[in-house]
């Protein structure tokens, strides 16, 4: 007697990956997709910490310069920004063969639970990771709801 398997409809949904699916249909022409061989942009990837008294705030910036990055504080929203360059060069003997180049800016906002005391908010910049340090503004606490 033969087994039996009871079909699902949505089983096929589940497997589905569209970058692995699309590379297989670009196979098939003998392409390949278009992002693949792209940098892609360079983005200011934060950690946020918060104590008591402040909130501190690790930010990757690589390759930048500290004369280059600027950050400002409204209130409780933060917003970091800075100068972005990269070249490279590929050279064969004398000739030059292929030559990139990125200019251009990041930047990054987020907003905090409480306002800031801009006055005595400190940044730090070392080893590409830009450490802040953001007191909070006192008296400025944040309520907290009870929901019936």
């Amino acid at each position: 007697m033969a087994n039996l398997t009871r079909w699902n409809p949505f089983r096929e949904l589940t497997r589905f990956d569209p970058f692995t699916d699309m590379e297989d249909f670009f196979k098939e022409f003998g392409m390949r997709p278009a992002w693949r061989g792209f940098e892609a942009e360079p983005q200011i990837k934060v950690d946020v910490s918060e104590d008591d008294k402040a909130y501190t705030v690790k930010a990757e910036i690589p390759g930048v310069k500290k004369d280059d990055i600027n950050v400002s504080i409204d209130g409780n929203r933060v917003s970091l920004s800075a100068e972005v360059r990269s070249e490279k060069e590929e050279k064969e003997g004398k000739k030059v063969i292929r030559r990139e180049r990125y200019y251009g800016a990041v930047s990054r906002s987020f907003t905090l639970g409480q306002d800031l005391d801009m006055n005595r908010a400190e940044a730090k910049y070392e080893d590409g990771v830009l450490m802040l340090t953001l007191p909070k503004k006192p008296g400025a606490e944040s309520k907290k709801l009870t929901v019936r």
